[in-house]
């Protein structure tokens, strides 16, 4: 039985703030958001540091790559990979009224030929033998109405993350919660990924946590991850150069 059948799907609504918009489900948690007038700008701190995977590879070729999102949320990952990066860009999401909002209120463009939503388990797509090795930029942000902890967070879940990826994909996760929370997930990443393959970054204001697994290890100069960053700011508006300064492995 997958786990959409076991559980209860929770109703899905949005709020607006000045000119921005609040994805909600059923709850007062903030799982993703819009400026409406802009709609492919990443709006929350933690969204743009899930973009973190940019440093590590050349900007030049991002188009040539492939990304994948686990839990669509308000889509934001998902429009700036497909309509900024060009990158061939995929989103699994368990809720189909998740895809209805993004359609509806949040700017989603439908599937094309570059980018699709797939309705299913995260936990079980990902073990599809087309996803092995396919991934260059793999986004996990897995929460439910109450944002407690990562829906999937185990072991197991991020070896098979692993497996999605390309010899220098990279995997990004939002963990936000309780610091015993953070820790037990990055453990469970770091046997996953090896301890000197993950780099976190520190927590922003609102407590989210960005970690970072890269499929093979590296410790790029701090030189070239300026120079990229540079890049990353000038041409898409992100500030790379600032995660530079916040940002670590985590066995330094």
């Amino acid at each position: 039985m997958s786990r959409k059948a076991r559980i209860t799907l929770p109703e899905v609504n949005f709020s607006e703030e000045g000119p921005i918009r609040h994805l909600h489900l059923g709850s007062e948690w903030i799982q993703g958001s819009m400026l409406v007038d802009a709609p492919t700008v990443l709006v929350h701190e933690y969204i743009q540091r899930m973009m973190a995977w940019m440093l590590f590879v050349d900007p030049l070729t991002l188009s040539k790559r492939r990304a994948l999102q686990l839990g669509l949320g308000a889509g934001s990952l998902t429009k700036f990979c497909h309509k900024e990066l060009k990158m061939r860009t995929t989103a699994i999401e368990l809720n189909p009224q998740v895809l209805h909002a993004c359609r509806s209120w949040f700017k989603l463009p439908a599937d094309n030929t570059r980018m699709q939503v797939v309705l299913a388990d995260a936990a079980e797509e990902i073990k599809k033998p087309h996803w092995l090795d396919a991934v260059d930029a793999l986004q996990v942000d897995l929460y439910d109405e109450e944002a407690a902890a990562p829906v999937l967070d185990s072991a197991d879940f991020y070896a098979d993350c692993r497996a999605t990826l390309t010899e220098e994909g990279c995997m990004t996760v939002n963990l936000f919660g309780r610091s015993s929370s953070f820790d037990k997930s990055v453990a469970k990443i770091s046997s996953a990924f090896g301890a000197d393959a993950v780099w976190a970054f520190k927590s922003t204001r609102e407590g989210n946590t960005v970690v970072l697994a890269q499929r093979t290890p590296s410790r790029p100069k701090r030189a070239l991850l300026m120079e990229r960053a540079d890049v990353i700011r000038e041409q898409w508006g992100l500030p790379a150069d600032k995660w530079v300064r916040v940002f670590k492995p985590l066995a330094a």
